[in-house]
C-alpha cells in the first residue's frame, strides 16, 4: 500500500472496515505466518559492542519462532496464564526479544525501563502482579541486577527471576575477564521470596512447539508503563488487536520483507517494540539492535554510519537527539542502501532536518504516537509531501479530532484552530487504557476518543501539528518528566513559597527542565543553593533542573495557580538570547508571542544581524522564531 495524501489514506479505509481486514488475530498467528513465509530470512540481529566488525548474533524467522515458543512454554511452566504478567528489566539483546514475544504469547508481557529507580520498578511489579521477572545477571558497568533484586524484595507476587548473562555475546579475552570482575549481589537476602534461575538454561529445556492452546482471540497482551522518569508511572494496557494494528501500519505503509532496519532504540519503549519489531513480525523485515543501550551505547555514534554499511540498512529509526549527535560525525561509510528514516518522540527542528537530508540524501519521515494508544497515530506520507514540523496525516482507521472548549462545553475545532488532540483507533483500549480504573475517569471525549494531553491543530491538507502540551509534561530527549515532582521538591525548601517547573528549549534534547520560584517573605536563598537542593531532593537525575530563577513574584492565574505560559516565554527569551550572544550574533529576542497556529514564537530585533546567521544559531531549537518587524 502507498499513501501520498489524505485522499489515499481515506481510500484505504473505504475498501473495507478494519474488522474485515485479513490480519492475524494473535501475536502467535502473526509470528507463525511470517516464519512460514520467510523461514530462512534474517529476523533480528544483535551485537553487544558497537564496532562494524564486532561479533553479532542473527536469528532467522524460523529460529525466532522456535525460541519464542520455547520462551512461552517456559513462562507457562512457571505458572503464567493468559492474565498473568511476565516483567522484564533488560537492556536490548536477543533474550529481550524472546521475552517480549514469548511473554505475550503465554500471558501479558510487561517491559520496564531499567533506568528507573528500584522503588519505581517495585511499584510497577506490584501494580501488574508480575509472577516472573527476566533481568540481567550481574554484569560490569551496569546496576540493573542490583536494582531488580531490590525491587523484587518489595514485589510479593514475583515467584521466579530469570537471569540473562550478556557474557555469551563477548569473545575472548573480554569473555574471560567478565567472570573475574563480575559484581556480586550483597548477600543471599536478595533472593527474598523468588527463585533465581538461568534464562537460557531453562529455555533450552523447553520444546519448540506450543505446549498449550494459543489464545482464542483478542485479549490484553502487554503492560507498558508511561513516562516514569519521575514519580510512579502509570501502566497502560495493550491488546493483540492494537499490536497487530501497529504491525499492519508499519508492515504495509512503511516497510517490507526487503528492509533492513537499524533500530538503536530501547525495546522497553513502544516505538521500538510496537512500531518496529511488530512491523517486522508482520511483514518479515530484518531488525538490527546495536549494543545494550542502543544510541546510548559506547561508540555507537562513532560507528553509526559504518554499522549501517555493514547491515546494508534501508531504514533508520531515530529521534531528534540521536539525529543531532549523528550529525556531529562525518558520513564515513557507504550508506547508499538507506532509503528512509523515521523520527518520533519529539518535534524535529527544521535546521536539523535539512542538515540530515543534506548529509545523507535521505528525507526524514516524522510521526506521532503515544503509549496510551499502543503507539501509532499519524505520520508524514512516505510517497507524499513531508511538512517539516508536522506529524503528518492520521494513519488509516485512526480518527483524530481536535477538541476545544466553548461556552457550550467541548466542541470540535475548525481548520487550523488549536485544541486537545483526541484519537480513536484499534490501538485505543477504550475504557481500559490504564490498569488502575480510577485513572480512566475523564480520559475520553464522548466516551470514545482518547484525550492525549497534547494541543494541536489540523491544517487544510489534513496534516496534524502539535502546538503544546495540555499536561505540561517536560519531554527531554523523548523521555517524559512530570514537572510536579520538581515543584514538590522545591516547595520542600523552607525559603520557597511558590514553584513552577517547565521545559526550557535545548538544541540537543529538545527540552531540559528548569524552574522558577517565589520566596517566602523575608527569606533568603540563592539560585545556586536551590540547584544543590534539587540534586538531593529530585531523585531522578534527568529531572533535576538545569536552571533555577528566583522571581519577586511568579505569574499566577485569577485563582492563584502558577501561569506557566509566561514562564515559558521567559525561558525561551533567556535561552535564545544566550545562544545568540555566545555565537557573537547581535540579534536578540524582544518578546515571545502566542501564535494561534504555531504556539509560542520568539520575535527578534535584527540589530544588524544576517538572517542566515541567526538561522544557524536558532535552527536546532524546536520553537519557531521570526523578525519583530
Amino acid at each position: 500500500m502507498s499513501i501520498a495524501n489524505l485522499a489515499d489514506r481515506n481510500a484505504i479505509e473505504t475498501e473495507m472496515p478494519w474488522a474485515e481486514r485479513d490480519v492475524p488475530k494473535t501475536l502467535y498467528q502473526m509470528l507463525s505466518k511470517t516464519a512460514q513465509k520467510f523461514p530462512n530470512g534474517n529476523a533480528v540481529s544483535y551485537q553487544i559492542l558497537s564496532g562494524p566488525k564486532d561479533k553479532a548474533e542473527t536469528l532467522t524467522w524460523s529460529e525466532l519462532l522456535q525460541r519464542s515458543v520455547q520462551a512461552a512454554n517456559l513462562f507457562r511452566s512457571l505458572g503464567v496464564g493468559e492474565q498473568d504478567a511476565v516483567a522484564f528489566i533488560l537492556p536490548n539483546c536477543n533474550e529481550t526479544i524472546l521475552t517480549i514475544l514469548g511473554g505475550a504469547i503465554a500471558g501479558i508481557v510487561n517491559p520496564i525501563n531499567p533506568l528507573l529507580e528500584p522503588e519505581q520498578i517495585a511499584s510497577i511489579l506490584r501494580e501488574t502482579k508480575a509472577k516472573v521477572v527476566v533481568t540481567l545477571k550481574p554484569f560490569p558497568k551496569t546496576d540493573v541486577a542490583e536494582k531488580t533484586a531490590e525491587a523484587v524484595r518489595h514485589a510479593p507476587d514475583v515467584d521466579t527471576v530469570l537471569e540473562v548473562d550478556l557474557n555469551r555475546y563477548l569473545t575472548p579475552p573480554k569473555s574471560w575477564i567478565v567472570p573475574l570482575i563480575r559484581p556480586k549481589l550483597p548477600n543471599k537476602e536478595h533472593l527474598a521470596h523468588a527463585d533465581y534461575k538461568d534464562f537460557n538454561k531453562e529455555l533450552a529445556r523447553q520444546p519448540t512447539s506450543l505446549t498449550f492452546d494459543d489464545s482464542a482471540g483478542d485479549r490484553v497482551a502487554f503492560y507498558f508503563h508511561t513516562g516514569g522518569t519521575t514519580g510512579m508511572p502509570k501502566v497502560a494496557q495493550h491488546t493483540y488487536g492494537g499490536v497487530v494494528y501497529n504491525g499492519w501500519v508499519g508492515g504495509e505503509l512503511l516497510l517490507s520483507e526487503e528492509d533492513n532496519i537499524m533500530c538503536p532504540l530501547p525495546l522497553f519503549h513502544v516505538m521500538a517494540c510496537h512500531v518496529i519489531l511488530m512491523a517486522a513480525v508482520y511483514c518479515g523485515s530484518h531488525v538490527i539492535f546495536p549494543t545494550p543501550q542502543g544510541y546510548r551505547g559506547e561508540g555507537v555514534f562513532d560507528n553509526f554510519w559504518k554499522l549501517n554499511e555493514r547491515y546494508k540498512t534501508t531504514f533508520i529509526v531515530t529521534v531528534p537527539t540521536a539525529i543531532a549527535a549523528s550529525m556531529q560525525r562525518p558520513v564515513d561509510a557507504d550508506i547508499s542502501t538507506v532509503k528512509k528514516a523515521f523520527s518520533g518522540s519529539a518535534p524535529l527542528p527544521l535546521e536539523l532536518f535539512r542538515r540530515f537530508e543534506k548529509a545523507t540524501g535521505v528525507t526524514i519521515i516524522e510521526g506521532y504516537g503515544l503509549t496510551e494508544a499502543t503507539c501509532l497515530v499519524s505520520g508524514n506520507p512516505v510517497d507524499g509531501e513531508k511538512k517539516v514540523g508536522s506529524i503528518g496525516i492520521p494513519f488509516p482507521y485512526t480518527d483524530v479530532k481536535i477538541i476545544k472548549g466553548s461556552a457550550d462545553g467541548p466542541v470540535e475545532a475548525g481548520e487550523d484552530e488549536i485544541g486537545e488532540i483526541c484519537i480513536d483507533n484499534p490501538g485505543v483500549y477504550t475504557g481500559n487504557t490504564y490498569t488502575e480504573v480510577a485513572k480512566n475517569a475523564d480520559l475520553y471525549h464522548q466516551d470514545k476518543y482518547l484525550k492525549t494531553g497534547d494541543l494541536g491543530r489540523i491544517d487544510a491538507d489534513g496534516y496534524l501539528w502539535i502546538t503544546g502540551r495540555a499536561k505540561d509534561l517536560i519531554i527531554r530527549g523523548g523521555h517524559n518528566i512530570d514537572p510536579a515532582e520538581i515543584e514538590e521538591a522545591l516547595l520542600g525548601h523552607e525559603a520557597v513559597a511558590f514553584a513552577g517547573a517547565i521545559g526550557q528549549p535545548d538544541a540537543h534534547s529538545g527540552e531540559l527542565p528548569c524552574a522558577f520560584v517565589e520566596l517566602v517573605d523575608g527569606a533568603s536563598v540563592t539560585s545556586e543553593e536551590l540547584m544543590e537542593y534539587c540534586q538531593v531532593h529530585v531523585h531522578e537525575r534527568a529531572a533535576r533542573p538545569k536552571h533555577v530563577a528566583i522571581l519577586d513574584e511568579l505569574p499566577k492565574t485569577a485563582v492563584g495557580k502558577v501561569f506557566k505560559p509566561d514562564l515559558r516565554k521567559r525561558a525561551i527569551t533567556r535561552v535564545y538570547n544566550s545562544a545568540l550572544a555566545e555565537a557573537g550574533n547581535a540579534a536578540r529576542v524582544s518578546k515571545v508571542i502566542d501564535d494561534k497556529k504555531r504556539g509560542l514564537v520568539a520575535q527578534l530585533e535584527r540589530n544588524g544581524a544576517v538572517e542566515e546567521d541567526v538561522a544557524k544559531v536558532l535552527g536546532d531549537f524546536t520553537r519557531p522564531w521570526e523578525w519583530s518587524s
